[in-house]
């Protein structure tokens, strides 16, 4: 009987049910998509340096899941106290007749569970579907074989799935058995008369606080743009993002009052249509929620960094590793002029392909195109000598910088050889003349401020004059991402009384297929992991290794941005649409009175879609400001990854807002016109 009247009570109410059976369905799609992750990676055929990034990922992911579930679990018992205020004169009108609160119980354990059994099925449908899409995103992010890929379901993500919505509908049933127990029946039945007042705020008060909340919110900006070479350590960060969050629950206190005064003074913009009704109900509602519109504000400004600067990760290292790895391989010989041990040092006087040649392995054969160079280095060259007359400026205003360590320095011949395998551009110098090459931003920025006052240099006791006031483009050793911080040019001549620290080589291999790299490749890491402690240290940096470092962590990041990034966004969207809901339910009374008043239905929809529109669009508009800010400082982050993929990412981040956060707010607005045009 009851189970019946439960199955009814849902078909009846199946609009009203509309954004909480939204939120579950797309939660359920999403926490089985990211948790099957691991299954579908399976059946890619990768190496075993990509199968172990894979599994990195896929246990970040798992403990990230943990995390995921609370933020689904409140916005679900969330989404339940609206289902329940909003049957509040229903379940009045069942004790009035004499059914008893337990009864009550069942009927919501009987719908919570029907509700669940659907949203678990139908979300796990959508997710099976999405996670054949996900996996093809995987593949083509770790450059696997597909030959061997095929329709997969994830027991695992499954069963994980079922578990943690089991708990979350079992924590929302003893929710609501909780909140009927403590009803009263004359509470519910008169729950559709309360009316709040909507209380004026002292707007002398509210413009002080306006002032302050701006002051701490532009300090705050200041801090991480203009003010960042101060921040030494975390604290300073921290004390940026309570004065942002502080100063943000202040504008929204302040803007409560404000914007009602100022508009009521202009009258022909209050007196317009229902424009007085309808601000008078948004000021009432930003007045009841500051706390919940900053904390949405707040996660849709996450949202938008984390999103934005997950998705330029991975652009950016793509992009990079055409650019900055160009070769196959690179070799490295260091060496150790203070080594007391003989094997060290009569082997640090043959080359790298000696070396190899020795161990067994056949450099000719299996490689081409082939450069060798030097890098050189003075005892008393360090960056704080190289800086002259600007040092105590420079480590004023950057002081996280090391300026102990010595400068490398190459040849102009070594490096004209290097930029021409490279593709860059080639150089000359005078006798006297020397330059500076960096690819890394923040540093540039310092080597360009000495160069343009053309600072001199002093070598072995011959003073040399920038060719260039500013630091070119360019790079000797591969990598991920710019790691250039500066490297010194110099004619040949200047080497000779240098100390070598590194012989260096890099080369193609001659192999024409994927599988044959790796083949070269596994022989030589052979090679060189037998020679290690043994005598001189030689390292490889290659273009297969790079590309799965860097594949890997654009993944890890991607992935993990993408799962907190979309759970952030639907939470913000829901709470907003659920509150929405909430008012409108309690506000039917005087849309039926403006209705008698004489307003036609299509007034009074204009009136509440705009209602609506202001109510998602305040926390939206100011968390885009916070964030023109946040992805500034992001920057500084992003810039050891590389910059060129942030406007893509942030054109796919608006995408995201205007699907999810878009779809709850025109979900939010049909409901609304729904409740406020029923009959009783």
């Amino acid at each position: 009987m009851l189970f019946k009247l439960s199955a009814k009570n849902i078909t009846k109410s199946i609009k009203d049910y509309a954004i909480y059976f939204f939120t579950l369905v797309l939660g359920v799609a999403i926490f089985y998509v990211f948790n099957a992750i691991e299954s579908q990676s399976v059946m890619l055929q990768v190496s075993e340096n990509t199968a172990e990034i894979i599994e990195l990922m896929t246990n970040m992911l798992s403990g990230v899941s943990v995390f995921v579930s609370f933020i689904l679990g409140f916005l679900i018992i969330y989404a339940s106290r609206f289902l329940i205020k909003r049957r509040n004169r229903e379940f009045g009108i069942y004790l009035t007749l004499g059914m008893g609160k337990r009864k009550i119980s069942l009927i919501l354990f009987f719908e919570t569970l029907i509700i669940g059994v659907a949203s678990l099925a139908i979300g796990l449908a959508i997710g099976i579907g999405l996670s054949q899409i996900m996996s093809v995103l995987v593949a083509n992010m770790f450059d696997a074989d597909m030959t061997k890929f095929q329709f997969v379901f994830s027991n695992s993500a499954c069963v994980k799935t079922l578990i943690y919505f089991g708990i979350m509908y079992l924590f929302v049933m003893l929710f609501n058995t909780v909140i009927i127990g403590k009803c009263k029946l004359i509470d519910l039945i008169h729950s559709g008369k309360k009316v709040e007042k909507i209380k004026m705020k002292n707007p002398v008060i509210c413009i002080l606080v306006f002032a302050i909340s701006a002051a701490m919110i532009g300090y705050g900006y200041y801090m991480v743009t203009g003010g960042l070479t101060v921040m030494d350590d975390s604290t300073e960060i921290y004390k940026a993002i309570a004065l942002g969050a502080v100063g943000t629950f202040l504008l929204f206190w302040s803007l409560s009052g404000l914007v009602l005064k100022i508009v009521m003074s202009m009258k022909k913009v209050y007196y317009k249509e229902l424009n007085s009704f309808t601000l008078r109900q948004v000021s009432s509602k930003i007045n009841t929620a500051v706390i919940q519109l900053t904390l949405i504000c707040l996660m849709l400004f996450v949202t938008i960094c984390v999103l934005s600067s997950a998705l330029s990760i991975k652009n950016s290292m793509s992009a990079n590793l055409r650019d900055l790895a160009p070769m196959d391989i690179q070799l490295m010989k260091w060496i150790d002029n203070e080594s007391q041990n003989k094997k060290i040092i009569k082997d640090t006087e043959k080359t790298i392909f000696q070396t190899l040649e020795e161990s067994g392995f056949d450099t000719k054969g299996n490689f081409k195109d082939v450069v060798n160079y030097t890098v050189y280095r003075d005892k008393k060259f360090t960056l704080k000598v190289t800086l002259g007359d600007m040092v105590d400026e420079l480590m004023k205003q950057y002081r996280f910088l090391q300026y102990a360590p010595k400068e490398d320095i190459v040849k102009i011949s070594d490096y004209n050889k290097i930029a021409k395998q490279y593709g860059h551009e080639t150089f000359t110098l005078k006798d006297d003349e020397y330059m500076v090459i960096g690819d890394f931003e923040s540093m540039v920025e310092v080597r360009n401020e000495v160069l343009k006052n053309g600072q001199t240099i002093e070598l072995k006791g011959k003073t040399y004059k920038p060719k260039y006031r500013e630091c070119k483009n360019g790079f000797i050793e591969m990598s991920g991402n710019p790691a250039t911080s500066g490297i010194f040019i110099v004619p040949d001549n200047v080497v000779e009384e240098l100390d070598v620290h590194m012989t260096g080589t890099i080369a193609n291999y001659k192999a024409g297929s994927k599988e044959e790299r790796y083949a070269v490749e596994k022989k030589l890491d052979k090679v060189i992991e037998s020679r290690w402690n043994k005598t001189s240290l030689i390292s490889s940096n290659s273009k297969i290794d790079i590309a799965e470092a860097t594949t890997g962590l654009g993944a890890l990041v991607t992935f993990i941005g993408l799962y907190l990034g979309i759970i952030f966004l639907m939470a913000s969207a829901a709470v907003l649409a659920l509150k929405e809901l909430s008012e409108a339910t309690d506000n039917r009374e005087r849309y039926m009175i403006l209705k008698r008043l004489g307003a036609d239905d299509k007034m009074v929809n204009r009136a509440l879609f705009r209602q609506v529109g202001i109510f998602f669009m305040f926390p939206l508009v100011i968390a885009i400001v916070h964030s023109v800010v946040g992805l500034k400082f992001c920057t500084y982050i992003l810039e050891a990854f590389g910059k060129g993929g942030l406007l893509p990412s942030i054109i796919m981040t608006v995408i995201f807002i205007v699907v999810i956060y878009g779809g709850y707010f025109l979900i939010t607005y049909l409901c609304s016109k729904n409740i406020i045009r029923e009959k009783r």
